[in-house]
């Protein structure tokens, strides 16, 4: 199996310096930028199993580059920081970050983080959904055909990403199943995530969007208070 490759965005020298050694000490192939125009233009074109990106870099700020990633890419992103405020964590995740360490980091711990998201990261490379791959998935003018990888709505195609897909898929095989945050990222994320629970939130509004006639008042996947969510046909 080849080497999984990870991208470190950090400007500076002896963070980024520790890290590479210590992802190039576990076998892993490294790939490092000093500036967030330089580590999106990595990001997308080398296409890294995943990215360690410092919020704070120059050219553009790791925010950004995060935004930008998640365009493309359903790439694991860790944030870096050395902010601890509640706020930067929010927003991190609200753009799509997978797990947020602050600054100063224990390296082990960081790397035990690594581990985890590379180890989910190659498990759902091959895009298979959760459950049987058989019969389409049908609700309403909805429609998710699991063996072709394929999403309609009212005849139109839609591109899903790859969790996004997974996720709606989970969602139609357990229609009126309420599923906690927990249960979903065991089922999409693995066993051991590490992250934020509230990454579920973000991807089902980025579902929601793109199946709900009024994501803000949606009626297909339904919040149940206190528990998660529940796909209603």
């Amino acid at each position: 199996m080849a080497k999984a490759q990870i991208l470190v965005v950090e400007d500076e020298e002896n963070i980024l310096e520790a890290v590479r050694y210590n992802l190039d000490s576990h076998g892993y192939d490294t790939l490092t930028a000093t500036d967030g125009l330089k580590g999106l233009q990595l990001a997308l074109s080398e296409r890294p199993d995943l990215v360690i990106l410092d919020v704070m870099l120059p050219g553009m700020d790791g925010f950004e580059v995060c935004r930008q990633i998640r365009r493309d890419r359903d790439v694991p992103i860790m944030m870096l920081t050395a902010r601890g405020e509640e706020v930067d964590r929010v927003v991190g995740l609200e753009l799509g970050a997978d797990d947020y360490v602050t600054k100063p980091f224990s390296m082990r711990e960081l790397m035990a983080r690594v581990k985890v998201h590379i180890r989910r990261s190659q498990s759902s490379a091959s895009g298979e959904p959760p459950g049987r791959v058989g019969a389409p998935l049908v609700s309403g003018d909805l429609e998710v055909d699991t063996g072709a990888h394929r999403v309609r709505l009212a005849g139109r195609e839609l591109e899903l990403r790859p969790r996004e897909f997974r996720l709606l898929a989970l969602f139609m095989e357990r229609p009126g199943t309420a599923l906690t945050r927990d249960q979903i990222l065991e089922t999409l994320w693995a066993h051991d995530y590490i992250g934020d629970a509230r990454t579920v939130d973000v991807h089902v509004r980025w579902l929601r969007e793109k199946i709900e006639a009024d994501p803000a008042r949606p009626t297909r996947i339904v919040t149940v208070r206190g528990i998660g969510y529940r796909f209603e046909r």
